[in-house]
């Protein structure tokens, strides 16, 4: 019995095995389908809804973005926004859009579109209209190659149309009131007639004498000011490109190759004023300065030179292991030593060494352990620096700056000196007009031993400011009626007394055509400002209520 269930078994063992492993892998493939992400069971990825799109999609968000991007440039006319920005207008697009949907309002006309295209600043002339020749290079650009198709631009038009109707919706007709239009055509539309007077600071001179309590006590309230800045002091060991003459002798073919790769550096010279137009000739123009040439590209060879042999003597401290205690001997059996150069900072750089920028980014590289640098370019050829000490940020003692103390403390009283002297010319240019002087008569009497200059002004307004009225006079006619003066004006290099000979405020009624432009500019402004709070109140409250965080 047993052996024929042996031999059975084996007979038929394929059939045996595939029936067993039907019956244990069935079951099991329907016990692990019912767990999440495998079988029938539903596996769910993150989502984050924003109006209907999912915002942590990448391709939605993708496609999201790059109509901001579109939009962003047909609209202010330039690439030039930043991704911060693009993002938020982004979200103001797609929320705007599900308005319009929920507004029910349909996609824009031909006709809508066509008047919208004309408005877009990317289409418009330096007149502020639209340019059909700038419209047909952008349709040109889509055609050669530029990523974008006209559907694109299409879409992102008929989408920014219908934002533009829903923004109208938001916005209504907006509103001005009579004060508003008075106070801003006061300002802008009044017509002044006035007269300056200046004086230069630069020669103000009241004859000041500083004390050593008045230096010390300045130097006291504004320590600050002379805080010394971090600075390093290294030596420079120099490579003179000079002495590097002998080797920079260029070939005739060299020169003629070095002025091919840089003809800009070599213009030719500028012919004479009656001389006629002559063919161009590049044999000749070459000619022309190719003494020139060759001078350039000597001086570049023997600088070339220079900092080679700074970078071999680097390689050389490197690969001979030298130490900072060893360097003098290193360096003299080379027939070469180091020259101390005066600390200095980051800022400024060496002195010495042309206060070059990228010498002094070398040297505050360098530390004791890293005591010696690459070889770098200098003004005179090439140099290594050695570390020597680095000196901290610190508070000086009066006596280290006293000079430059002693002379910003007597400015300080200049520059209150100046202001006084403003205050006494204003008075005493009052007192002369109350007495029926003419106010450049005024001005010079009042002026005392101060020189001043005075000067009248045709009439003009703020809307319209000419371009040759010192700026500071503007500043000045704030709050100034007319026949008066106004405070001495104290800029960097002088002081501008104004005084208003005429003020002729404008109609600010109805019968002035100018009364309804304002006001139309006032409520559009209100009614953009009424728009734009809308609409971020409308993103921000979307994206708080799908925020993972708040949740």
């Amino acid at each position: 019995m047993i052996s024929w269930i042996q031999r059975t078994f084996q007979h038929h063992f394929r059939l045996i095995f595939a029936v067993l492993l039907i019956g244990m892998v069935i079951p099991f493939i329907f016990t692990i389908g019912s767990t999440p992400g495998i079988g029938r069971a539903e596996h769910t990825a993150a989502t984050r809804d924003f109006f209907g799109h999912n915002l942590l999609s990448e391709e939605q968000r993708r496609v999201m973005l790059e109509d901001a991007r579109i939009s962003a440039e047909l609209q202010y006319g330039t690439a030039d926004v930043s991704a911060e920005q693009i993002q938020y207008y982004m979200y103001q697009r797609v929320a705007t859009l599900h308005l319009a949907e929920q507004l029910r309002l349909p996609p824009p006309t031909a006709a809508e579109t066509t008047e919208f295209i004309k408005r877009l600043r990317i289409f418009l002339g330096p007149d502020g209209q639209f340019d059909v020749n700038r419209y047909d290079a952008f349709r040109s650009s889509l055609k050669s190659g530029s990523g974008l198709t006209e559907s694109d631009i299409a879409r992102v038009i008929s989408d920014d149309a219908r934002i533009n109707k829903v923004g109208h919706l938001i916005a209504g007709p907006g509103f001005a009131t009579p004060a508003d239009v008075n106070e801003i055509m006061n300002k802008g539309d009044t017509t002044w007639t006035v007269s300056t007077a200046t004086a230069d600071y630069a020669t103000f001179a009241p004859g000041l004498t500083m004390t050593d309590a008045e230096i010390a006590k300045y130097f006291s309230d504004n320590s600050f000011r002379y805080t010394l800045p971090p600075r390093v002091g290294v030596d420079a060991i120099e490579f003179p490109a000079a002495a590097f003459a002998a080797g920079a002798s260029p070939t005739d073919a060299e020169v003629r190759e070095y002025y091919d790769e840089n003809p800009g550096k070599f213009p030719k010279p500028a012919a004479a004023a009656k001389a006629p137009a002559a063919k161009p000739d590049p044999a000749a123009d070459y000619a022309a300065v190719q003494p020139q040439v060759r001078m350039a590209l000597v001086a570049e060879m023997e600088q070339r030179s220079a900092v080679k042999a700074a970078s071999d003597l680097a390689f050389a401290l490197y690969d001979r292991k030298v130490t900072r205690d060893s360097l003098d001997s290193f360096l003299a059996s080379r027939g070469l030593k180091a020259q101390s150069l005066a600390p200095f900072t980051r800022e400024a750089g060496p002195a010495e060494l042309g206060a070059s920028k990228d010498i002094a980014e070398a040297a505050f590289g360098l530390s004791a352990d890293k005591f010696y640098s690459e070889g770098l370019p200098s003004p005179s050829g090439a140099v290594v620096l050695i570390f020597r000490e680095s000196l901290p940020s610190r508070e000086p003692a009066l006596a280290e700056v006293r000079d430059k103390v002693r002379a910003d403390a007597a400015d300080n009283q200049r520059r209150i000196r100046f202001a006084e002297f403003g205050r006494t010319l204003k008075a005493g240019v009052e007192r002369r007009l109350k007495s029926g002087e003419p106010f450049d008569r005024a001005a010079l009497d009042a002026a005392g031993d101060v020189k001043v200059q005075v000067k009248a002004y045709p009439p003009f307004t703020l809307r319209e400011q000419p371009k040759d009225v010192d700026p500071a006079v503007f500043q000045a006619l704030d709050g100034l009626s007319k026949g008066s003066v106004s405070d001495m004006e104290a800029t960097a290099d002088k002081g501008v007394l104004v005084y208003a000979a005429d003020k002729k405020l404008p109609a600010a009624d109805e019968s002035n055509p100018r009364y309804a432009q304002v006001r139309a500019q006032i409520a559009a402004g209100f009614a953009t400002a009424a728009e734009t709070s809308v609409t971020r109140e409308f993103v921000d409250t979307e994206l708080k209520r799908t925020d993972p965080v708040a949740k």
